[in-house]
């Protein structure tokens, strides 16, 4: 097994913090990973992009020139990163800010309103946490009950954040599991 993801949006979006998640549950399931982060100056409503690389075998690199899956949390990051995916990736699009669906016929676009599923869920700064189930719902790349565990490790500091974050995952994850035969079929 070797899955290379690129995840992406704006700073603020909490693309980094899905992208460790992602990092940590693989870790905790045995797997080499890498966590690798990008972003321009601005921080906070700049450019921002991370490289996760789940493994079996030792990674010779942190980065990717052709992941198999990639979450897009605003148009610009579609822009930029949909003509990298392989053929067969998945890549979960956040259609509350990405006004179109990928062009390519090769890859399986899993798209959800995920601003508004977080809102649903308690808060519309988790919209993070709904594409991330998603695309752990569609792909099955990590164990759905090690990624709970691992998100709420991860956000003990402010308790209060867990439910909302679990519902919004859970949620995303419940939209992704209805393409997982379409990404296991590729």
């Amino acid at each position: 097994m070797h899955n290379e993801i690129i995840l992406a949006g704006f700073g603020g979006q909490g693309v980094l913090l899905i992208g460790k998640l992602l990092a940590y549950a693989g870790m905790k399931e045995g797997h080499q990973v890498t966590w690798m982060p990008a972003y321009g100056p601005e921080m906070r409503g700049g450019t921002c992009n991370c490289t996760v690389v789940i493994s079996d075998k030792p990674i010779g690199a942190p980065i990717t020139n052709s992941p198999h899956g990639l979450i897009v949390l605003n148009l610009p990051s579609l822009d930029k990163f949909e003509a990298k995916v392989r053929p067969g990736g998945v890549i979960v699009i956040n259609t509350t800010l990405v006004t179109r669906m990928p062009q390519r016929s090769d890859v399986i676009a899993v798209p959800l309103a995920c601003n508004d599923i977080a809102q649903e869920a308690g808060a519309a700064k988790a919209a993070n946490m709904v594409a991330l189930g998603a695309f752990v719902g569609a792909t099955g790349i990590v164990d759905v009950k090690l990624m709970d565990e691992v998100l709420v490790d991860s956000l003990q500091a402010r308790p209060k954040l867990i439910p909302i974050n679990q519902a919004a995952f859970k949620r995303g994850y419940e939209v992704g599991v209805k393409y997982a035969p379409a990404a296991a079929a590729r």
